[in-house]
């Protein structure tokens, strides 16, 4: 399985905002091969997200990128942001909530 972490910060009081955009296409992933997608906010900054995302392959992540909803929300979610993004791949090799794939 691949795994996603990141970060990303939003202007001043456009957190919530971006969360919500973040959460609104969940459906879209899922049928996709997400395995997993996590979003939370940090209580000591106002304006950080982080996301944590497992997926059936890299390939599959790739390919979600191209759908037309994940492509409109990432348009809607620029202006949001500030340009400040990390991200870190993994191989992920199992957890709680996972559901196994074959290799």
């Amino acid at each position: 399985m691949y795994g996603y972490l990141s970060t990303m910060r939003t202007r001043p009081g456009r957190r919530d905002e971006m969360v919500a955009l973040l959460l609104a296409g969940l459906g879209e992933v899922g049928p996709a091969g997400c395995q997993q997608y996590v979003v939370g906010v940090s209580d000591s900054d106002p304006d950080l997200i982080w996301v944590s995302e497992t997926w059936s392959s890299k390939q599959h992540h790739d390919a979600s990128l191209q759908l037309p909803a994940v492509r409109a929300a990432i348009q809607a979610a620029m202006p949001l942001l500030t340009g400040e993004l990390t991200g870190q791949e993994l191989d992920v090799l199992g957890g709680l909530g996972l559901r196994s794939t074959p290799a």
